[in-house]
């Protein structure tokens, strides 16, 4: 305190300590929301195994000469358009396995 300063008045001097008194607990509200934000967050991370797993390899069997026209994925599923041979085939695989689940052809009426 320097020379030039006056000491507060008693009711001033409580009002500045109840002022640190609500900052202080207002700090430590912060501190501990954030705290926990960072605590939730890290467990998160250490607790979802890391990143995705792997996809298998896998071969599609196509019949000889056949184009793949488009593809699309969806609702757990892969579905190529394919020409084999003037006509339009869809096959359909699963996306997490990647096993053949159905095969589709187009034909025309004679």
């Amino acid at each position: 305190m320097s020379d030039d300063e006056k000491p507060l008045e008693p009711e001033a001097a409580r009002a500045v300590a109840q002022v640190r008194k609500l900052m202080m607990i207002a700090t430590a509200t912060t501190f501990i929301a954030v705290a926990v934000v960072i605590g939730v967050i890290g467990y998160r991370v250490f607790k979802s195994g890391g990143s995705a797993p792997p996809m298998p390899d896998a071969v599609a069997q196509l019949p000889a000469g056949a184009k793949v026209i488009s593809s699309a994925v969806g609702d757990g599923r892969i579905v190529l358009t394919v020409e084999v041979g003037g006509s339009i085939e869809l096959h359909t695989f699963d996306l997490n396995t990647l096993k053949p689940l159905a095969t589709m052809r187009f034909a025309t009426k004679p």
